[in-house]
C-alpha cells in the first residue's frame, strides 16, 4: 500500500537512513504510515486487481475477505507506524473510548503500543502518572511545563514493548526509533506551547484550552511499563515472540534463520512489517517481495502465508485473544497468572 509520511518537528532521518526504507523525501520524517484507514490519511492498494482503491474501500467492498468472518466496523480497526524521534515527542495523550465518544464526537478512542527498535544508550519515555500526584497537581506541572515532577520516565530498550491505554500521559525520544500499532483513530489533545506540525508557539489562551481537554481526558493511574514479550520456538530457528496483546490489537516479531522458513496461519487480515533484511512472502496465489521496512497487508482469504528466511518480521492483527494469545501460549507452558498480567484487558 502507499505511504504517508508525516514531516512533524520531532522527526529525522532515521527511518530511511537506519531502517532503510526507501521512498522518501529528503526531508525530515518523523512518521510513515504504513496501514491507515483514518479520514484524509487513507492507504492506497498499489498492486494487483485492487489497485488504486483505498484500504477503506477494500474494507466496504470486501468485509468478509479482508477481516474474517463476523467483522462489523466501519473503519478497518489498525493503523501501523514507524516512528523516528529523532527528537522528543510532544507530552501528549489520546483519549480512550468513552472519552472520545462523550469528548471527541469520535467512534472510538487510540489505545496504541511502541515497538522500541532502535535507542540511543541512556533514551528514555516519560508514560504515566507518578503515584500520588492529583489533579490540581498535574495540571500545574503541565502549565510549568514541568514534565518530570509528575511524570515516570522510563528506561528505553530496543527490542521491548510498551502498550499504551488511552488517556495515559506519554512521550518518548529523543534518539529512539519505534513501530507503532494503535486504534484508527488520530486525536490526541497535548501539554506542549508549541505546535507539533512547525514548532510554532501556542497562544495562551488555546494552551489553557488545550489543557482543560486533556485533563478532562487523562487516566491518573494508568501506568504502564515495558516488556520484552513472551517467546515460543515454533522450528528450527524459527521465533515467535508476543510482543504485546489486548482487546483493540496484538503485535508479534517472528524471525526465522534458513533451515526453515516462517509459517503463518490466519482467520483474519495481517499487517506484516519488514524490519530485517528484504523478504519473499508466498501465499497460495501469490509472491511478493517485501523490502526493508516495508508493509504488506495479508488479507484474512488468504489464510495461510511462508516467508523463507533469514527474516525478521512484525505482524499486527485484530486478535481473538483466547484462539490466537492465550491457547498458544498456555500450551508453550506459560503459567495464566503471567498471561493475565500480559494480555491487557479490555476494562
Amino acid at each position: 500500500m502507499t505511504v504517508t509520511a508525516k514531516p512533524l518537528v520531532f522527526g529525522g532521518h532515521a527511518i530511511a537512513r537506519r531502517l532503510g526504507k526507501r521512498g522518501l523525501p529528503d526531508w525530515s520524517v518523523a512518521e510513515t504510515w504504513e496501514c491507515s484507514d483514518v479520514e484524509g490519511n487513507l492507504s492506497v492498494v498499489t498492486n494487483g486487481p485492487l489497485a488504486g482503491r483505498t484500504l477503506h474501500q477494500v474494507l466496504s467492498d470486501h468485509t468478509e475477505a479482508l477481516m474474517g468472518a463476523g467483522f462489523s466496523g466501519a473503519r478497518f480497526p489498525l493503523l501501523t507506524k514507524f516512528i523516528d524521534a529523532t527528537g522528543t515527542l510532544p507530552v501528549h495523550l489520546h483519549a480512550d473510548d468513552e472519552a472520545a465518544r462523550r469528548l471527541e464526537g469520535q467512534p472510538n478512542g487510540k489505545t496504541e503500543a511502541w515497538h522500541v527498535l532502535d535507542a540511543a544508550p541512556g533514551a528514555t519515555a516519560l508514560c504515566g502518572v507518578r503515584r500520588g500526584v492529583t489533579a490540581d497537581r498535574l495540571r500545574a506541572a503541565l502549565e510549568a511545563q514541568d514534565f518530570d515532577a509528575v511524570l515516570r520516565r522510563l528506561p528505553v530498550r530496543a527490542g521491548e514493548t510498551l502498550y499504551v491505554p488511552g488517556g495515559t500521559l506519554h512521550s518518548f525520544g529523543p534518539d529512539t526509533l519505534v513501530y507503532e500499532i494503535e486504534q484508527t483513530s488520530d486525536i490526541q489533545q497535548h501539554a506542549m506551547r508549541w505546535n507539533m506540525t512547525d514548532g510554532s508557539p501556542v497562544s495562551e489562551e488555546e494552551h489553557r484550552s488545550r489543557l482543560d481537554m486533556l485533563m478532562r481526558q487523562a487516566d491518573l493511574e494508568s501506568r504502564p511499563d515495558f516488556t520484552p514479550g513472551l517467546s515460543i520456538a515454533v522450528g528450527d530457528g524459527v521465533e515467535r515472540v508476543f510482543l504485546c496483546a489486548g482487546p483493540y490489537f496484538a503485535l508479534e516479531r517472528r524471525r526465522a534463520g534458513t533451515a526453515e522458513p516462517l509459517r503463518l496461519a490466519f482467520t483474519t487480515a495481517q499487517i506484516l512489517s519488514n524490519v530485517g533484511a528484504p523478504v519473499r512472502v508466498r501465499t497460495r496465489t501469490a509472491s511478493e517481495e517485501l523490502g526493508r521496512a516495508e508493509t504488506l497487508l495479508l488479507p484474512a482469504a488468504c489464510g495461510e502465508a511462508e516467508i523463507a528466511g533469514p527474516a525478521d518480521v512484525l505482524i499486527g492483527y485484530l486478535p481473538d485473544l483466547d484462539r490466537d494469545v492465550r491457547a498458544p501460549l498456555l500450551a508453550a507452558g506459560y503459567p495464566p497468572p503471567l498471561l493475565r498480567r500480559f494480555v491487557a484487558s479490555s476494562a
